[in-house]
């Protein structure tokens, strides 16, 4: 049976809906905790999907030997792309696929003079390009409203196309080829995923928006949750189709 095989790095970020939409297209799921010692696979099978999650950590922390799987999960996604397999990296994924693929990664700064900027909380991402252009885009609305949990941006890699956008952050969501994708953005949470995030990375939330940013957040997700989910759903199946299609 085909698999997806989903690195995590940190208990609280797991693939959550991902995971569902992995089941939908007939993949069996393998999870490999990297936070907890597992180690990154040297190969992943032709047919399989990898995919690789958020984190606290971040590019700038390849080579720290508090994260001694950074540096195997920048090689496996550089060898990964160049054989043409498929690919998802959500955040701490998406900027490793980035430098992987030559892409510079770096804090994530706004305005003249530019000033140091955490995206976090829910917004809405802006597409770049059309459905006609883009298959994984089909059905989806020009714009959709996603969580947002970052501090780092990344450059589109070389070869790359951009998908998605915010005024915040030009460098959303691109891909590479046909079947790698990186999304800067978190279209897997559910409402229950939020709660905790809120809860269990407090002093990140305070330092992007405040002492009431949290209250904040769990109040847009009973607004956003339901529409995040439609619409996160339909980029999902878009995505895993894409992946899945042979090249």
């Amino acid at each position: 049976m085909p698999r997806a095989h989903v690195l995590t790095h940190l208990e609280t970020e797991g693939p959550s809906r991902i995971a569902d939409a992995a089941r939908r297209f007939g993949l069996e799921v393998e999870l490999h905790p990297l936070f907890s010692g597992a180690a990154v696979p040297e190969e992943i099978p032709d047919g399989d999907v990898l995919v690789v999650m958020g984190g606290s950590m971040g590019v700038g922390d390849v080579g720290d030997p508090r994260y001694p799987f950074l540096a195997p999960e920048v090689e496996l996604l550089e060898r990964h792309v160049a054989r043409g397999r498929p690919v998802l990296g959500v955040c701490l994924g998406a900027q490793l696929l980035a430098h992987a693929l030559g892409g510079r990664v770096s804090p994530l700064f706004v305005g003249d003079p530019p000033v140091r900027y955490r995206e976090v909380g829910w917004g809405a991402v802006t597409f770049t390009a059309t459905d006609a252009e883009e298959p994984v885009l089909q059905g989806l609305p020009p714009s959709m409203v996603v969580l947002h949990w970052h501090g780092d941006t990344f450059e589109i890699p070389p070869g790359g196309t951009r998908l998605a956008s915010t005024l915040a952050c030009e460098n959303q969501m691109f891909r590479v080829g046909s079947r790698a994708y990186g999304l800067q953005f978190h279209v897997e949470i559910t409402g229950e995923d939020a709660a905790v995030w809120v809860r269990e990375d407090a002093d990140f939330v305070r330092l992007a928006n405040g002492p009431a940013g949290g209250r904040r957040i769990l109040e847009d997700t009973e607004r956003w949750v339901a529409r995040h989910t439609r619409e996160g759903d339909k980029l999902l199946d878009n995505l895993f189709r894409a992946m899945l299609a042979r090249a």
